[in-house]
């Protein structure tokens, strides 16, 4: 099938574009909206300029639209406008997103893919939490964290690459402050910076880290495709 991925640049939809793919399916273009603020309830906001690089690593094409509205049904129109353009020009059948446990997220999908008839590809769904964050070391994803929004989780982890030692401790925190150990509810944001996707590994030449004592982002300043590894 012919998909349009719903692409963010973290752990969730770039393992979902992969998944999908092992599928048999062909993901055609990559739509992003760019969050007007990390208030919206619908999609992913830092770093998401960065995306640009992850697309041409993996040589798909990428449709983006900036949001002025954090209104969840303003972000949907948008959605909507963008799955038009990639029926147009991609002849898309559906849309892939890497949606695990969000009922919210998934219906508001689904009723707007039903609009233009697509069908709704999730193969993150429903995945258990530890196992699949070790699916994503074992099969070379590698991620960092770009914010932190939870009790356990501080500042240090901002810009940290994580490995299977990393999600041990994670694990052992997320048992004693109770998130999620996927980063499901939003206590962590994640950009993928190398993976099997990609031709080329992204290189972070600069960040800015920024924290108000619970709650921290990780800023990339300037990226650039990594050609000499």
């Amino acid at each position: 099938m012919k998909l349009a991925s719903l692409f963010s640049g973290g752990k969730d939809s770039t393992f979902a574009i992969y998944l999908a793919q092992k599928q048999g399916h062909e993901v055609k273009c990559l739509l992003s909206i760019f969050a007007k603020s990390d208030e919206s309830h619908l999609l992913h906001h830092p770093n998401i300029q960065w995306t640009k690089l992850q697309a041409e690593s993996m040589q798909i094409p990428q449709i983006t639209v900036n949001s002025d509205s954090d209104d969840t049904d303003d972000e949907l129109s948008l959605l909507e406008s963008l799955l038009k353009t990639a029926k147009d020009e991609y002849g898309i059948e559906g849309l892939v997103h890497g949606g695990i446990k969000s009922n919210f997220q998934k219906e508001k999908f689904e009723k707007v893919c039903s609009k233009y008839g697509l069908s709704v590809i999730t193969p993150l769904w429903n995945l258990e939490a530890e196992k699949y964050m070790n699916n994503l070391i074992e099969t070379k994803f590698v991620f960092i964290m770009i914010t932190v929004s939870s009790d356990g989780l501080d500042d240090s982890w901002l810009g940290k690459p994580i490995g299977l030692s990393e999600i041990k401790t994670l694990k052992t925190l997320s048992y004693k402050f109770g998130f999620n150990l996927n980063f499901e509810g939003g206590e962590a944001e994640t950009f993928v910076i190398d993976c099997p996707l990609f031709s080329n590994s992204i290189k972070i030449n600069q960040a800015e880290k920024k924290w108000d004592g619970y709650r921290g982002r990780f800023e990339i300043v300037d990226a650039e495709l990594n050609y000499n590894a």
